[in-house]
């Protein structure tokens, strides 16, 4: 037998043996219901560290992990939200590469929920600039923060206006604007809810993130945590994308901490069709995180 042969012979062999395991053979035929991007975040040593820049994060989603859609973090390119050559550069660097723009996850523009009335309209009009950017890039989404101070009815009524405001302004544009649970009421899930649902505006929404339930903190780490399974399934209703936060794995490559087959079932039982973008933050080299988080997804995700 030449070498030709062989190899061919090998391959059916190999193939027909891949099918014969009933959960290889069940993954091949099922798709999964949601597409992956990944958070510009998975990367935050990295870049905090300049080993890498803002401008090259598209091509290295695409290169080093086989990812076509980003989410950008507004903290790496603070400075360039109204900067059109900046904006055009980083456009053409995801063309070039196949790569969607997708969102921008917005920090450090003040307190969407502040109760106080003109910080929480100066908050509003922080968010302007990066509404406008999302635009330029092509983005559908930025992920803003339901921050405040006071009771949680306080808190709420100034994010129903704070976030209301802006998702008027966002509108004509066509960008969506949507709450992470990012620690304090905006944890809770049930309180994030039901801010949504006195907002009532389509193209505000909620990003679930899996693993940022924590309500309160103490020096010695959370001090009170909201159950993620219960916040998930509450904000479901309003989710315009998940946020699959990883930070450590056991031997056979799952989250120690969340339960991905209960999640993403309870997810696709939903309905939900869209994206889940990798978020890792843990303490294992951030290429081996998001490697082993997409493993993760493409593992589970066809399946549940």
């Amino acid at each position: 037998m030449d070498r030709r042969s062989f190899l061919m012979q090998a391959g059916a062999v190999a193939g027909l043996a891949s099918l014969s395991n009933p959960l290889v053979a069940e993954t091949a035929k099922k798709k999964m219901f949601f597409e992956i991007s990944l958070a510009e975040w998975s990367l935050h040593k990295a870049l905090f560290a300049k080993k890498i820049d803002n401008l090259d994060f598209p091509a290295i989603a695409k290169k080093e992990f086989g990812i076509d859609i980003v989410e950008y973090v507004n903290q790496f390119f603070k400075d360039k939200a109204k900067d059109a050559t900046y904006l055009k550069e980083l456009l053409g660097r995801a063309k070039d590469n196949g790569v969607r723009n997708h969102l921008i996850m917005i920090d450090g523009e003040g307190g969407l929920a502040d109760t106080d009335e003109k910080k929480r309209m100066q908050a509003v009009e922080n968010h302007y600039k990066w509404v406008e950017a999302a635009k330029t890039l092509g983005c559908k989404t930025i992920r803003v923060n339901a921050y405040g101070q006071g009771t949680a009815e306080d808190v709420a009524k100034a994010a129903i206006d704070g976030l209301g405001r802006l998702s008027e302004f966002a509108q004509p544009y066509g960008i969506n604007v949507i709450v992470e649970n990012h620690g304090g009421y905006s944890s809770n899930g049930q309180w994030l809810a039901n801010v949504m649902k006195q907002v009532n505006k389509k193209n505000c929404g909620t990003l679930p993130d899996l693993g940022n339930f924590c309500i309160q903190r103490s020096k010695d780490g959370c001090a009170e945590e909201y159950d993620r399974y219960k916040g998930v399934q509450e904000m479901l209703p309003y989710a315009k994308g998940i946020s699959a936060k990883t930070h450590d794995f056991d031997a056979a490559g799952n989250e120690v901490q969340i339960d991905y087959n209960r999640m993403l079932k309870m997810i696709k039982d939903f309905g939900f069709k869209g994206i889940v973008g990798i978020e890792y933050e843990g303490k294992m080299d951030e290429y081996e995180g998001i490697r082993k988080t997409k493993a993760l997804l493409d593992r589970v995700g066809p399946v549940v």
